[in-house]
């Protein structure tokens, strides 16, 4: 019961989620107190924000990020991102020990829990939802004039040595200055030339639930439609532009096997198909701040002398063309990707009554298998520079720069191919019963986690990643005015040495609802309907810390050529061995202690709730290299240990009206 909720617990709905974006990590800045965001990129498919529970309290080069989890299975922050607002039923963040031990490998940086919407008993409900939204550059960056760019050029250039030669001759200054001839004399505006003010994205969404007393049904599908802000040259028979589709499914099916056994069958299918420049849109961007825009025009057209019959584009560039043309690499030829994720869950639930009132149990599994490959088809430009200009008659040639290794045709460039799948299994015991005015609830929760990746690209990445893990919540409450609750999570961890592989993460909470003491009642109460006091205090660990898979476990490979060198002239060579990373069995979690104190106060009738927490983490064990070891002591690596230390504090303040 949300009264008797002393975790610090942050749940928002659906609606608040709903943002005209086909991303739903965007929407979480300002709207959850304690969850600090921001995005560093709008390119479609490069567009994920960053998000943090409570900031970062490790230094540490393993997982800094939260647990994210999906009706109950962990996912990566790209899943989430693609999960539609209309599926969500339920979305919710975890802060403090008491909410987060229950996930002791994985929940020292906070957790974010989704449940996505059941179908209902009764009539067939079809809900659509048509959008289409303007997106364009929060914000451009103003350059200098070309005229403004030579001078500083030049100014730089004489600050450094006054009998420099400058970049630019005053006489091209004047020229550019009298618009003289632009091909000649060019003034780019790189950033106009490759992009456009403005663009439109598309979403659908259709939903369908309903059923009766035997089986109920939610199956919704979704697509949408993102586009980059480059522009397309007609001249190309391709599309360079970014344009990412992503498509996806899902269907929750629940069915009353008996009476007292029920199963929830989910299936869920990303599909994300993308297309867009070879070097990325963040790339060209940046490229367009580095180039200069009076040295060579974008691409020239094609003059009556000089060149014979080209059937390309004549590229701009100078000096052997060792230059970068923004403008050549974003039409040079496009790249296509494609990702999907696809999840199967099986879920058993099983009323145990006859066991004992108020005893539930819960079996679930669940698969989920992700792949991703990506193909690139370019052809290599033709660069040109101008010579024998004359000023005259206004003539000129062109001189072509990469003869040999231009070409006019697109060809086939394999990329990255990705294939990784995963199992999760859970078996839950819960009990939930009240006696007179004692509320006695506990939970038992074992899990299994087994992932593996096709394309690993060395031997102990090849090997399955595996977890285990037992953990446990039981709650008393008096009268639902006093509150006490115990978490402990025990999980088990193949990245240690046996001596630490399993980590025992306890917490403790109590509570106390003022607002129902009989002195409480009266004129205050009609001003504070509500008014709760919450602590908590525990340790929550994570093991995804460095990047090394077995800490206990060296790693040494075999040297092929030269290794050392020995002999009098030093002109013996032996093949021999490097040690990338020494064992070390002493390594093992890291771990939160974390302190919550929160208040909670309804105000005005309940039209007003203030929810405020004081928090405090200390963060301990925190993986970095040892500083204190001296070269000659001949180490190949430096070793990694457990020594780090950092604490975080603040105030997470939330007013709802």
């Amino acid at each position: 019961k949300k009264e008797s909720v002393i975790s610090s617990i942050e749940t928002i709905k659906s609606d608040e989620l709903r943002v005209p974006s086909s991303n739903l990590t965007q929407a979480f800045s300002g709207r959850m107190a304690g969850v600090i965001s921001y995005q560093t990129s709008g390119e479609p498919g490069q567009d994920d924000a960053q998000f943090f529970i409570r900031g970062i309290t490790s230094f540490g080069t393993g997982k800094v990020d939260p647990l994210i989890l999906i009706d109950n299975v962990e996912v990566s922050k790209h899943d989430l991102s693609r999960l539609h607002p209309d599926d969500i039923a339920s979305f919710s963040i975890l802060k403090d020990a008491t909410a987060t031990a229950l996930y002791g490998a994985r929940g020292a940086n906070g957790v974010v829990m989704i449940s996505t919407k059941e179908g209902k008993e009764g009539a067939t409900k079809i809900t659509v939802r048509l959008e289409n939204s303007f997106s364009a550059p929060t914000q451009k960056i103003e350059m200098s004039d070309p005229i403004t760019y030579m001078q500083l050029a030049n100014e730089a250039y004489l600050t450094r040595d006054p009998l420099a030669s400058i970049p630019y001759p005053y006489s091209k200054i004047d020229n550019t200055l009298r618009n003289t001839n632009e091909t000649v004399y060019p003034t780019v505006d790189w950033m106009d030339m490759l992009t456009k003010d403005i663009t439109m994205n598309q979403r659908v969404n259709l939903n369908i639930s309903g059923g009766g007393q035997i089986a109920r049904y939610y199956i919704a599908g979704s697509l949408s439609q993102d586009n980059g802000i480059l522009k397309v040259d007609k001249r190309n028979d391709f599309n360079s532009n970014i344009d990412l589709k992503k498509y996806a499914v899902r269907s929750n099916i629940n069915i009353n096997i008996f009476k007292s056994t029920e199963a929830v069958i989910r299936v869920h299918g990303t599909f994300d198909d993308y297309t867009g420049p070879i070097p990325g849109g963040t790339s060209l961007y940046r490229s367009t701040l580095n180039v200069s825009p009076v040295r060579f025009p974008a691409y020239y057209e094609t003059p009556e002398t000089g060149v014979y019959s080209p059937h390309h584009i004549l590229f701009g560039n100078f000096e052997g063309d060792q230059y970068y043309n923004p403008y050549a690499e974003m039409v040079r030829g496009y790249r296509q990707e494609s990702k999907a994720v696809i999840m199967a869950q099986l879920e058993l639930n099983q009323d145990l009554n006859m066991v004992t009132e108020g005893l539930t149990g819960r079996l679930m599994g669940n698969t989920i298998r992700n792949s991703a490959f990506d193909v690139s088809r370019q052809y290599n430009p033709f660069y040109y520079q101008l010579y024998g200009y004359n000023r005259l008659t206004g003539e000129y040639f062109l001189e072509q720069l990469n003869p040999e290794t231009g070409t006019e045709f697109l060809n086939y460039v394999p990329g990255y191919k990705e294939v990784n799948s995963s199992f999760y299994g859970e078996g839950q015991l819960l009990y939930n019963r009240t006696f007179d005015r004692h509320g006695i609830s506990g939970m038992l929760v074992g899990i299994i986690r087994n992932s593996i990746t096709g394309n690993a690209s060395t031997l102990s990445a090849s090997l399955p990643q595996r977890n285990l893990g037992l953990s446990g919540r039981f709650t008393y409450d008096y009268d639902l005015k006093y509150f006490a609750e115990f978490n402990f999570g025990y999980n088990g961890s193949e990245k240690f040495d046996k001596s630490h592989r399993w980590g025992f993460f306890p917490s403790i909470g109590i509570g106390w609802l003022i607002s129902k003491e009989p002195f409480w009642q009266g004129r205050i109460s009609d001003l504070v309907s509500n008014f709760k006091v919450r602590i908590s205090h525990g340790l929550v660990g994570n093991d995804a810390i460095g990047n090394e898979r077995f800490f206990y476990l060296s790693d040494v490979q075999l040297r092929e050529g030269e290794a050392f060198r020995t002999g009098y002239n030093m002109d013996y060579i032996k093949n021999g061995v490097v040690i990338n990373s020494y064992s070390n069995p002493n390594i093992g979690w890291e771990i939160a202690k974390m302190t919550n104190l929160g208040i909670e106060l309804g105000l005005f009738d309940g039209k007003l709730d203030v929810n405020a927490d004081i928090y405090k983490q200390n963060r301990t064990n925190i993986l970095q290299p040892r500083a204190d070891i001296p070269i000659s002591m001949g180490l190949w690596a430096t070793p990694l240990v457990n020594v780090g230390k950092a604490e975080s504090q603040g105030i997470d303040l939330a007013i709802d009206y």
